[in-house]
């Protein structure tokens, strides 16, 4: 199998105007286009993707941990607003300018915020975790999920308290318990797999979940931004085998965002960010001003 990730190029903390560290790592050229990268559940910012694509397409790829999560300093009771304000100061301090954003299964809301918030050039959403506290898949979830959801909107703070009790462990039976054979080829694979587990390991390194929970609860309860106010291009991608990240692969999702193009893409389920790298930075590329002017080598094969 072709390398689906590699270590980061570059690895540092940028200390916030309030003091607070935000830990975050590079891929691809230090003068490439910029690209910032929320990742999925419990993962440090040590998960990329796009091994050799990010090279290729002249991207700076740049992901980053979300307070509480690696080496980012805890902020409890954070909001999305507060993540887009800490996007648009890291932005400034590591010369990012406005960049385009990708947002993978729970970084998904997140990356929406900041997108809503102005601070994202144009958006990719790559099997999004979808707004399940929506009233429209209230009768679609299965009836675990929809407790769940429930317990978020009614008693966050609870919730919050029942998030916080998982590991890097629990995570990771989590994605290997509801993944398809295709999912699992790429999970198992010997290096994705190491990677994957030491980005977990990082997620819970400060020696609790509050983290993961607060993020948990924040994306399964109702979103407090207006998605017809996102005005960005947005792309919202999904594998075909994808049961997981939302009730209908995105198909609400996208006729709530004016202008948004929807993906459905078969033979993959939610590993499709590792798997696909290259459509989805390609399409994402052409709505940066810095990508349409530097002359770039193509995608390796």
């Amino acid at each position: 199998m072709t390398a689906l990730v590699t270590a980061p190029a570059r690895r540092g903390e940028t200390r916030l105007p309030d003091g607070r560290l935000l830990g975050w790592a590079e891929w691809g050229p230090p003068d490439g286009v910029p690209v910032l990268f929320c990742p999925g559940a419990a993962t440090s910012h040590r998960l990329g993707f796009g091994a050799g694509v990010v090279e290729a397409l002249g991207v700076r790829l740049v992901s980053v941990d979300r307070p509480g999560l690696g080496a980012s300093t805890p902020h409890p009771g954070r909001t999305f607003a507060d993540f887009a304000a800490d996007m648009r100061a890291l932005c400034d301090l590591r010369e990012l300018g406005r960049p385009a954003v990708v947002g993978n299964s729970q970084g998904a809301p997140f990356a929406l915020a900041c997108a809503e918030a102005g601070v994202a050039r144009a958006l990719a959403l790559v099997s999004a975790a979808d707004e399940v506290a929506a009233p429209d898949f209230a009768a679609l979830l299965p009836a675990e999920l929809r407790a769940l959801t429930e317990r978020a909107v009614r008693d966050p703070s609870g919730a919050e308290e029942f998030f916080a009790g998982f590991d890097a462990d629990a995570m990771w039976s989590m994605v290997m318990g509801g993944s398809t054979d295709r999912d699992l080829a790429v999970y198992r694979d010997p290096d994705f797999s190491a990677a994957y587990r030491r980005a977990l390991a990082e997620g819970f390194a400060q020696g609790a979940a509050a983290g993961y929970a607060r993020d948990t609860v924040l994306a399964m309860s109702r979103w407090p931004f207006a998605l017809d106010a996102v005005t960005v291009p947005v792309d919202i991608w999904y594998g075909e085998q994808d049961t997981g990240h939302s009730p209908d692969n995105g198909a609400l999702l996208a006729t709530r965002i004016p202008g948004a193009r929807r993906h459905v893409v078969p033979g993959i389920g939610g590993a499709l960010l590792w798997t696909h790298a290259e459509p989805v930075l390609t399409s994402l590329l052409r709505h940066h001003p810095l990508a349409c002017a530097k002359p770039r080598s193509g995608p390796r094969a």
